[in-house]
Parts: C-alpha cells; sequence; structure tokens
C-alpha cells in the first residue's frame, strides 16, 4: 500500500527554504507534501521518506512498482523546475540524474537514485580527474542541444550578478580586503564569453552537487542551468568545489581538459570569487576568511605562475 502523505517536510529543508525565499514559501512548505503524493498517485510510486537536502526544492525517496527507488523532487519556483528538467533531458545518459517522470503542473519530476542512496556512493580517490572529466562530458552533450529553453550567461551575468556585485561593493564595509575587491571589481567590464565555446551549463559545481554512482562515476546533480561559455562552468569548478583545498590543482586540471588557457580562466575565476565575499560579507557567513584567501590567491593566477596543468 503506498502511503499518501509524508507529512511535514523535514525541519532542515524548512529553515533553508524559508532563508533562501523569506516567509512568502510558508504556504508552498505546507502544500508540498500534497504535491509529492499527488505526484506518487500518478505515477504509482510509494513513499519512503524525505531527503533533507537542496536549497529550492523538497526532496523525497519513493519506490516504483518494479522495486527501483526513485528520487521526487518538487520545485518551489516553476521556472526553476522548467529550467533544471530542461537540461537533465539534454545531458539525459550523461553524467547527471536521468529523468523518469515529470508533472508539470505540479513542478515536480521523478529522476533516478544515483548511487543506490541518498547522496550518492563513496567518493574515489581521483576525484579531480573523475569530475573534470564529467564537466567535459556535460558539456559535449550541451553543445549539441543548444536554445534547450534555459537562459543565457549574458542575461544571468548582466541582469544578476554585476548588479548585485556592484550594489554590494557600494554599501559594505570590506576592511582589510576592500583594496582587492577594487581592484577585481575593475576587471568585470573585460569580461568575454567565446561563441565557439557555448553549451549548456551547470552553473552550481558545489562539491555537495557531485555524487558518485555504484562504479565512482560522478553525477553532476541540482544544476542552476544557463547555456553560455563553458569557462563559467571550469571557473565555478575550480572556485567553490572545496574552498580550502586544491584549488590550484583544479585549475590546472580544467585547463588542461577543456584546453582554455589558465589567463582564460581566472578572471573568471576572481569574478565568481569576489561575488561570494561580497554576498558572504553581507550575510555574515564563517566561510567568508576562506573565499577572501581565495580570491588574494587567485591575483597570482594567470600569469604563467601556476602553468596550464600539462605536467599533472
Amino acid at each position: 500500500m503506498a502511503r499518501r502523505t509524508l507529512g511535514d517536510v523535514a525541519s532542515g529543508c524548512r529553515e533553508r527554504l524559508l532563508a533562501h525565499y523569506g516567509p512568502s514559501v510558508e504556504e508552498w512548505l505546507d502544500a508540498a507534501p500534497g504535491l509529492l503524493a499527488e505526484a506518487a498517485r500518478r505515477w504509482n510510486l510509494s513513499l519512503r521518506s524525505y531527503h533533507d537536502a537542496g536549497h529550492a526544492s523538497a526532496v523525497a525517496l519513493a519506490v516504483a512498482p518494479n522495486q527501483s527507488r526513485l528520487v521526487l523532487k518538487a520545485w518551489v519556483e516553476p521556472i526553476r523546475y522548467r529550467h533544471e528538467t530542461a537540461a537533465l533531458r539534454v545531458w539525459a545518459g550523461g553524467p547527471t540524474a536521468n529523468v523518469v517522470h515529470t508533472a508539470d503542473d505540479l513542478s515536480v519530476a521523478a529522476l533516478e537514485l544515483v548511487g543506490a542512496q541518498p547522496g550518492g556512493d563513496v567518493r574515489p580517490v581521483r576525484e579531480t580527474q573523475a569530475v573534470a572529466a564529467a564537466i567535459h562530458r556535460l558539456h559535449t552533450l550541451g553543445r549539441r542541444s543548444l536554445g534547450p529553453g534555459v537562459p543565457s550567461l549574458a542575461g544571468f551575468l548582466h541582469e544578476v550578478v554585476l548588479p548585485r556585485v556592484h550594489r554590494r561593493m557600494r554599501v559594505l564595509d570590506l576592511g582589510s580586503h576592500g583594496r582587492l575587491a577594487r581592484e577585481v571589481c575593475h576587471e568585470l567590464a573585460g569580461l568575454r564569453e567565446v561563441p565557439a565555446r557555448t553549451t549548456v551549463l551547470h552553473a552550481d559545481l558545489y562539491a555537495e552537487n557531485v555524487i558518485f554512482d555504484v562504479e565512482q562515476r560522478p553525477r553532476l546533480i541540482d544544476p542552476h542551468p544557463v547555456e553560455g561559455d563553458a569557462v563559467f562552468d571550469w571557473a565555478f569548478w575550480s572556485v567553490y568545489y572545496d574552498l580550502e583545498r586544491g584549488m590550484a590543482d583544479r585549475l590546472a586540471t580544467a585547463a588542461r581538459i577543456s584546453h582554455i588557457p589558465v589567463p582564460e580562466i581566472t578572471p573568471w575565476c576572481r569574478a565568481l570569487a569576489l561575488d561570494g565575499l561580497l554576498y558572504y560579507t553581507e550575510i555574515g557567513d564563517p566561510a567568508r576568511p576562506k573565499i577572501a584567501a581565495v580570491l588574494s590567491s587567485l591575483m597570482a593566477f594567470g600569469t604563467g605562475t601556476f602553468g596550464t596543468g600539462r605536467d599533472r
């Protein structure tokens, strides 16, 4: 007998969504159990439990009649649901989680469960190389299906990122990091995309969004997809996959795999790191010293100091 509802969403999910969307999300949080239950009913799935993860959705585990296990994901914003499922379809069969069912009216999808358990399997020893290969594969698939219904990177940069950077630069006290931030801010107008590298980007390559299947192959999940220059994903991954270690190695690996020279990737790295420094400063996040250290170290990149990774 399939469970009708799982009850209230997990407390961690509620807290994260309230922090991200504000009090206006309360009504959706109250409705989410019913949305998941209705999707499960349509697809003849048995709901099992919530998976307490994510910042823009509620996630539950379910079992199909053939005993295969699936992830049910309900998005707060229908537009994010549309963008993410569109990108996942572009990447179908690639290093991500495949879409099994969708319900456009509910903004709910059933996705493949990766690694036989929430959060995937254990991470491999050669993680950096494996993830870089997966990013490259994702970009290869994305180039074959341009125009899938996701926003452009140019629009995201000029309508979202640059305005918030300039606003925060005006109002925040960055203390000892102010001079560094101003120096990087001056570079922003020089960022240019290379049309030949246009693809569907993941654009949210934190380590938590890279999980591994039972064969220790990476799957890139929970994208915030845009269409644009592949350099953006390589820069994001280099900076944010781990704020404490490995950036030089990731940047060198990114250059080697993508054939984009380090001096072309690093201005994007600095722009993304500046955006992070300003955000962490505004919300008082304890990660602020880490991203400040990353930004400081990035000022040495792009001059040949760290090479292109050919020796790695």
